[in-house]
């Protein structure tokens, strides 16, 4: 397989499995190559706090997730060693958001990526930055990879 193959191998195993982003938040999984990922998400009512604004929780559960996708896309098991974000702009009722993560270093065990959240308008949302960690096993069976 290669990268772009096993990529894409990763985000069609680790969407399947994950209840939270695609059937909590319904949050749709639009692509994921090696080091990357794109992730977008509809604002709806149950997404809005109290200023009837998007709940930040909402904004970040969205960058975290495309930077787990764009994290694990090389096949090999990672979480979240920690991140930051921050909030640029709100997010209201029916807009649209869209996270693209993107790798900025992976050395060793640690890697760190960075995640843009935009609106339909292309309007920088908000901006996440992840620092992860490998932990032992893969997403999928090596097994599945030809030599």
């Amino acid at each position: 397989m290669t990268p772009d193959q096993i990529a894409a191998r990763v985000g069609e195993v680790m969407f399947a499995n994950d209840v939270a982003s695609k059937d909590t938040l319904g949050m749709e999984l639009v692509s994921v190559a090696p080091g990357r990922a794109v992730m977008r998400m509809a604002v709806r009512p149950l997404h809005l706090n109290g200023h009837q604004i998007c709940h930040g929780g909402f904004i970040f559960t969205l960058a975290d997730s495309t930077f787990a996708f764009a994290c694990n896309s090389h096949n090999r098991n990672t979480v979240a060693a920690g991140c930051s974000i921050e909030f640029l702009k709100p997010a209201h009722d029916g807009d649209v958001l869209t996270c693209e993560g993107v790798e900025q270093m992976l050395q060793g065990r640690h890697g760190v990526y960075d995640m843009k959240v935009v609106n339909q308008r292309g309007e920088v949302v908000a901006m996440f930055r992840g620092k992860s960690a490998q932990i032992p096993g893969t997403v999928f069976p090596v097994a599945e990879v030809p030599s």
